[in-house]
């Protein structure tokens, strides 16, 4: 067994059980159980990252509270010098699709049916999603941006962004429901 796969054990055996057992903490630093989740699983990422330099026999449970405090003032502070992305009526529909149109050179037949869509409603569940997610998603699936260029552009880990772009799309595919079925669309309910 390698010194990597000894500590990735001892990370498991020790660090994993705290770090759920902080979850609560997370909740009442970021008030939003989601944010929350998404700082727990950025501790935990530099709590293994910096492991190896962790004392045995010390206090765990505090080393990662405050790894965890760290990263969310860090992330507050970030969010404070980042212009505040808006999203107005000013940008229409189609303006928004014109874009789209123009990002993606090969469209896929989901897209042309986005295209020729054009429901305000779409809109309207776009700018009804938390600003985290309405960013990923709207780089992801307007832009057309890949992980890493939208983990580069928004400042956070690749996989934040993977959760923020999957939570976005369930809470637009749950908004749509509606809209997909008048259009045509049969969705299962569990979708």
């Amino acid at each position: 067994m390698t010194d990597t796969d000894k500590l990735a054990v001892r990370f498991t055996r020790d660090a994993v059980p705290l770090l759920t057992e902080l979850r609560g903490h997370a909740v009442r630093l970021t008030r939003d159980p989601d944010l929350a989740d998404d700082l727990l699983q950025e501790t935990a990422a530099k709590a293994f990252a910096a492991f190896a330099s962790f004392t045995e026999g010390t206090n765990l449970a505090g080393w990662l509270y405050r790894i965890m405090v760290n990263t969310h003032i860090g992330e507050y502070r970030k969010v404070q010098r980042r212009p505040a992305l808006q999203f107005t009526d000013a940008i229409s529909d189609t303006q928004m699709m014109a874009h789209h149109q123009r990002a993606m050179s090969a469209r896929s037949p989901e897209d042309d049916v986005l295209v020729r869509l054009g429901d305000p409603a779409i809109a309207a569940a776009m700018r009804a999603l938390p600003e985290v997610y309405r960013t990923a998603v709207y780089y992801a699936d307007v832009e057309g941006l890949t992980f890493r260029e939208i983990a580069a552009r928004m400042d956070v880990p690749l996989g934040t962004v993977m959760s923020r772009l999957h939570r976005g799309r369930n809470q637009l595919r749950r908004a749509l429901r509606d809209t997909a079925r008048a259009v045509g669309y049969s969705l299962p309910e569990a979708a």
